[in-house]
């Protein structure tokens, strides 16, 4: 047994070197399925936004439209125009609410694949911890 050192794993170099590459492949995947769900979250929620910007800006436009109906009729007969002024406040903070919901999600809302950044991160920092004891 001339050169062999008893402290060694059995298999000698490539069987770490397969080892170590399996593992490193195995963190790349955890990766990028953190990635992907982080991808999958920030779609959802730009759709959301979306939807509620379209119908906040859909009712607000109606709003609009019925406040003029309010004002021309406004000159009319009697009692058209309770009519016009209530579809008229209802369109307008059905709007509002939209678009205050919007602002308030977009502020609330995480940052997009902060989950994989923050995983990588803690992949940087175990690196540097452990690339000194390496030696």
């Amino acid at each position: 047994m001339s050169g062999s050192n008893p402290g060694a794993p059995p298999g000698g170099l490539q069987d770490a070197l397969t080892r170590l590459s399996a593992a490193a492949v195995a963190l790349v995947r955890t990766r990028a399925e953190i990635a992907a769900l982080d991808f999958d979250e920030a779609g959802k929620r730009a759709k959301e936004r979306v939807a509620l910007l379209v119908i906040g800006l859909l009712c607000l436009a109606v709003g609009l439209l019925a406040a003029t109906a309010f004002v021309i009729v406004c000159f009319w007969d009697t009692y058209r125009l309770m009519a016009i002024g209530v579809v008229t406040v209802a369109y307008l903070l059905g709007g509002v609410f939209a678009l205050w919901r919007f602002n308030v999600r977009q502020r609330t809302d995480p940052k997009p694949f902060a989950a994989t950044i923050a995983e990588l991160e803690r992949d940087v920092q175990w690196m540097a911890r452990h690339k000194g004891s390496e030696k």
